[in-house]
């Protein structure tokens, strides 16, 4: 088989794996909307949860609230990491080498580890369920995610700029903070977009830190998440037709949260520009 002959044989491979892909993809968002919309009722969107309406509500202020909290402890953590492996650690070292083994050894661990993990050093500790150990447990969970991703990004700048920039006189902190992360802001914004997916969609690490009540919960309250939800309502196996409404839900709640990040890393990028 000769060069061009392989290269036909691997764009058609790729081009029928791509195809499977989505059509896997097209069919369980198809599936979902099916069966969520004829079971979506005005009930279901009440504020406070009873047996009868089974409110998904409380739920999704809950999601929101976890989501919110988890970044603001995450983000700033997760940049200032990448930031210091990236500018002012040295060049191949075996500590930046360590990190980034142990950050994607991290990625790849099951949530229910880290679920666990809280519940050993938040809820057994401090005797209680709380959103706010919910949070932390997903900061740490998402923190590699995003300390790989801005590095990455960081990584992706032109040297050129940086010498430029110390050209003019300008020294390491204000190229780093004028120069380097506008430019690297697309990229950790697509890390900020994969974490927050993965905190939304997260259900295992939650039931053990966070609880399962159906309330809308203050900070040191416990409470359940839309995935939570969908999860203890299947799991009792009475609601099965809300638990299809609640992934439609769900489903609904990422993509608006991914097309707004994702406008705002392009607008940011153009205006780089």
């Amino acid at each position: 088989m000769n060069q061009y002959t392989l290269s036909k044989v691997l764009n058609v491979l790729v081009k029928i794996s791509a195809f499977i892909t989505m059509a896997i993809l097209g069919w369980i968002v198809a599936y979902i909307i099916i069966n969520g919309i004829p079971n979506m009722t005005l009930d279901q969107f009440a504020w406070t949860y009873t047996t009868d309406n089974v409110s998904m509500m409380p739920a999704i202020v809950n999601t929101v609230t976890t989501a919110f909290i988890a970044l603001i402890i995450a983000l700033p953590l997760g940049v200032a990491c990448a930031i210091y492996l990236v500018e002012y650690a040295k060049k191949g070292s075996k500590f930046v080498s360590f990190v980034r083994l142990t950050t994607e050894t991290l990625s790849g661990i099951p949530s229910i580890i880290f679920g666990l993990f809280g519940n050993l050093m938040f809820v057994i500790i401090f005797k209680g369920y709380t959103l706010l150990f919910g949070a932390i447990t997903l900061s740490i969970m998402i923190l590699p995610l995003i300390i790989r991703t801005t590095e990455e990004a960081l990584l992706a700048v032109p040297d050129a700029y940086r010498e430029g920039s110390f050209g003019l006189g300008a020294g390491k902190t204000r190229t780093i903070f004028k120069i380097v992360l506008p430019c690297a802001v697309p990229g950790i914004l697509s890390g900020v977009i994969l974490s927050i997916g993965r905190i939304v969609g997260e259900s295992a690490a939650l039931i053990y830190t966070a609880g399962t009540i159906p309330q809308i919960a203050g900070l040191m309250d416990s409470g359940r998440t839309l995935s939570v939800h969908m999860y203890a309502l299947l799991s009792e196996g009475l609601y099965i037709d809300q638990a299809y409404s609640t992934a439609l839900v769900l489903l609904v709640l990422v993509i608006i949260i991914n097309t707004l990040s994702g406008s705002v890393a392009k607008k940011l990028g153009g205006n780089h520009e």
